[in-house]
């Protein structure tokens, strides 16, 4: 595990891969990793379809299929679902504030931060697999897994 904020693994072409490598080097359990993973999908499916943008038919396949059913399923899910519910409603919450500052003309460093609810979800679940303590000593590490900075975000929408 990285000692400070970096990502564990660098931006690659595809973010799922290196989340992927990411979640497994904190030492999430398979069913977490895969339950992450299908959260991450779902919401730049979602992201890409309030934003407009062309989503291939693989990817909404995939959402589809784990909005209905893989997430039901997930034995992680399953068995933390009353802990997490409340948090994905929090990162909906946030998402939906943060992209309604961005449609205004608004984005800023408190947009930014709120449309990374996800990073949210990635702690409490570290926290229910290891504990407080131990999510203690790598919140740092999840916070540096977002991997786009402000700048980068800010840019995007000062080109818009």
């Amino acid at each position: 595990m990285a000692s400070d904020s970096r990502p564990l693994i660098e931006a690659a072409v595809d973010y799922s891969e290196t989340l992927k490598s990411n979640l497994t080097a904190i030492g999430l359990p398979d069913s977490a990793v895969s339950f992450l993973l299908g959260v991450w999908n779902l919401t730049q499916v979602f992201d890409d379809a309030a934003d407009g943008g062309t989503i291939a038919r693989h990817d909404l396949d995939r959402a589809i299929w784990f909005a209905f059913v893989g997430m039901a399923t997930n034995a992680f899910y399953a068995s933390h679902s009353q802990s997490i519910t409340p948090i994905l409603a929090a990162a909906v919450l946030k998402w939906q504030a943060a992209d309604a500052a961005e449609r205004a003309g608004k984005a800023d460093a408190r947009s930014f931060i709120w449309r990374a609810g996800f990073y949210d979800l990635i702690l409490i679940v570290a926290c229910l697999c290891h504990g407080e303590e131990a999510t203690q000593s790598m919140g740092a590490t999840i916070m540096g897994m977002y991997g786009e900075t402000l700048p980068e975000y800010l840019e995007e929408f000062a080109n818009a």
